[in-house]
């Protein structure tokens, strides 16, 4: 019995079941966590989702932004672009299925026997891990609750930017959701900077990535993350893994077995491409 974790898929559904072949995944024994972004910029979004969702109680996932703008494209609310080619998925069948299968799913996955914890961009430092879960239950209840077209709508948007107990309503929402899905750096006090994407000795100061931030919730449990593909999982602190290595644009996806630290990479099959 093991436990893999795998980095941002993207819909790179052939890259996916050949680093799986690598171990011999098997769902009957084996558990895989997925740091989100399942769909969107690969191939093949539905084939991904569709496996996915077949491995039922046997995988651990969180939602990232690109799969919060699928579920804010298929509800009519943003425009389908042709580069994420989702339409695939949004003509399928079984969409409607797979669609409210994944606004049900996770923004936060911990697991306390192994201090685990997985969000898709991070943990922000303000947030101890009382507050990362009850932020992340808040934006999922919503997502899974018949209201949840209202709250795709209003979370586009870089504000606010800063925590407070006292945020409420969608501006909390929103707050919760960058920090969990879309958050790179951070000001020195924690504030969150929803511009910069570069790598980090590229950007400016005083900005820092979010994990050179000192942070309760990394001082107890390990923190696994993607979203980042700049990062090429690597310039983290010990106890702070990066699992985003860019399939999508032509580099590699990227597995951790979690019992004794092993990697394992599948290179891309398509060339290439600069991260934007």
């Amino acid at each position: 019995m093991s436990t893999y974790l795998i980095g941002d898929i993207h819909g790179c559904y052939d890259e996916l079941q050949s680093l799986l072949a690598q171990v011999a995944f098997n769902p009957e024994h084996d558990t895989l966590w997925l740091t989100g972004d399942l769909v969107a910029r690969g191939p093949a979004s539905l084939d991904v989702l569709r496996f996915v969702r077949s491995l039922g109680d046997s995988v651990r996932l969180v939602l990232g932004n690109h799969d919060l703008h699928l579920l804010a494209v298929y509800a009519g609310i943003s425009r389908n672009k042709p580069k994420d080619r989702l339409t695939p998925l949004l003509d399928a069948p079984d969409a409607d299925e797979l669609i409210n299968w994944l606004r049900r799913q996770p923004l936060l996955q911990v697991d306390e026997e192994k201090r685990l914890v997985m969000a898709h961009a991070g943990i922000t430092p303000q947030w101890d891990l009382a507050t990362a879960q009850m932020c992340a239950r808040e934006v999922e209840a919503v997502l899974s609750s018949d209201s949840y077209p209202l709250f795709l709508d209003a979370m586009y948007g870089d504000m606010p930017n800063n925590w407070s107990p006292e945020l409420s309503g969608l501006s909390r929402l929103r707050f919760s959701t960058n920090a969990l899905t879309r958050m790179r750096f951070c000001f020195p006090n924690g504030q969150l900077d929803m511009i910069a994407k570069e790598a980090p000795e590229s950007a400016p100061p005083p900005l820092k990535p979010w994990f050179a931030i000192p942070g309760p919730v990394a001082q107890d449990y390990t923190i696994v993350f993607g979203h980042w593909a700049a990062l090429e999982g690597r310039g983290t602190p010990e106890g702070i893994i990066g699992l985003d290595t860019g399939c999508c644009w032509g580099g590699t996806l990227t597995m951790l077995r979690w019992e004794d630290g092993s990697l394992f990479v599948q290179p891309s099959n398509r060339e290439r491409m600069i991260v934007s």
